[in-house]
């Protein structure tokens, strides 16, 4: 427990504040639980997984090895640990008690699926959840949430700078009781896996709007006419099971009970469905830090070069101290932003969801990068997990938003700080 500043609740709450960041008795047994789980029966599965790939020959080949594992989480009850809304399905966590579930299942590139908490499923469901009808929580949530089908989230597009949302060009047009989308999108997650049945479109709907309400997010089923998937995208040479892919949208008509909330809610939907996604891809990156940590010490105690182990270089002993303390300093902030989102919400925790969004993907890459470096030219091969470990990091600096527009956040909130104070004095 630590004592901060009125500034970190944003005025909701004034006066100095205890954060604390201790995990509930209940969290602690499902981190105990899922690391179990994950030493025990998904680690050792990894070879298999990409082995029964590579023998189907297609890189988004759905491995049968994948439903034996989630049929054993669901019977240990390890099952849609992430959504903060407790039903039949799901257990109902904190964004602080789900923190470290995230961070272990960061451990196994595979870790996630098992239990039914990998994206962009996760986010979509986040968004059926708090913003669906009766009827599409019933045609697509319920779906999800049992692991019958996969999703897709479409937001991204080629041809313009995708991370100011006024660029958008996909269009979301009226046209009688139907919504018809032109346009074409890319990095749509989870449509490479022949089990996505649903895309979640974001689109302009009202060019003339303001910047924040022309926007809007419409269900489209992935075999409606008109939809095609044009290519799978790699990511520095690799493809991942669910896939990257870029999606045409040429006179696709669906009903317009298809469309989330209303007319320009997109831009406000959007934000709901990121800030929970960077909490957990942020945690999910500190897992593969701390992996790659444990791979580094393991190989310098057991190489020796110059007649001595590499451990007893100080070059290396730098290595690894820094990287402890990177790998402590970023869970640290990432913690404090899933405790205040529990507390304000994504919104009133802006600046730190920002905030770590630079922070842990970068750190969790240069532990990787030192990683490779310990492993010598073994570490950029796929022997080890290190290489597409640092691959997809890399490219997380990208996703959910660049580094730089979140420095931009953080900046702008800083300036405004700095101009009120000297208002006030």
């Amino acid at each position: 427990m630590f004592v901060t500043d009125e500034r970190t609740l944003d005025g909701v709450a004034r006066g100095r504040t205890h954060v604390d960041f201790e995990y509930s008795e209940r969290s602690l047994d499902y981190q105990r639980r899922v690391r179990a789980f994950l030493e025990d029966l998904i680690l050792p599965a990894e070879a298999t997984y990409h082995e029964q790939i590579q023998a189907a020959g297609d890189p988004h080949f759905y491995p049968p090895v994948m439903e034996t594992l989630k049929a054993e989480a669901r019977k240990r009850g390890l099952w849609n640990l992430f959504l903060p809304h407790e039903t039949e399905w799901t257990t109902g966590f904190s964004n602080l008690d789900y923190a470290p579930l995230a961070e272990l299942m960061g451990r196994s590139w595979i870790g996630s699926e098992p239990f039914n908490c990998s994206a962009p499923d996760t986010g979509n469901m986040e968004i059926l959840a708090m913003f669906g009808t009766p009827e599409q929580q019933k045609q697509w949530l319920r779906p999800l949430l049992a692991g019958e089908i996969r999703s897709g989230f479409c937001m991204t597009e080629p041809a313009v700078a995708s991370s100011d949302a006024q660029n958008v060009q996909t269009r979301i047009e009226r046209v009688g009781d139907e919504y018809v989308i032109n346009g074409r999108k890319w990095f749509t997650g989870g449509a490479g896996d022949e089990r996505c049945e649903l895309l979640i479109v974001m689109g302009k709907s009202d060019p003339l709007a303001s910047r924040h309400r022309q926007q809007s997010m419409v269900l489209v089923p992935r075999n409606t006419p008109g939809v095609k998937l044009e290519r799978s995208l790699s990511i520095f040479g690799y493809h991942d099971q669910p896939g990257h892919m870029e999606i045409s949208f040429s006179e696709v008509r669906i009903p317009a009970k298809n469309i989330l909330v209303g007319a320009g809610e997109g831009f406000a939907i959007a934000q709901a469905r990121l800030g929970p996604g960077r909490i957990h891809h942020c945690m999910r990156a500190i897992g593969i830090a701390e992996r790659a940590l444990e791979l580094m010490c393991s190989r310098v105690r057991n190489r020796v070069a110059f007649g001595a182990p590499l451990a007893d270089l100080g070059v290396v002993q730098q290595w690894i101290a820094d990287s402890r303390i990177e790998i402590e300093q970023a869970r640290l902030l990432t913690l404090k932003a899933a405790w205040l989102m529990d507390r304000v919400g994504a919104k009133g925790a802006h600046t730190e969801i920002s905030a770590i969004k630079v922070v842990a993907p970068a750190m969790a890459a240069r532990v990787v990068d030192r990683a490779i470096q310990a492993h010598g030219a073994a570490g950029v091969t796929g022997d080890t997990v290190l290489a597409y470990s640092y691959a997809i990091l890399r490219g997380l600096r990208i996703a959910d938003g660049p580094d730089e527009v979140h420095r931009r956040t953080l900046a702008r909130h800083e300036l405004q700080r700095s101009a009120s104070r000297e208002e006030a004095s």
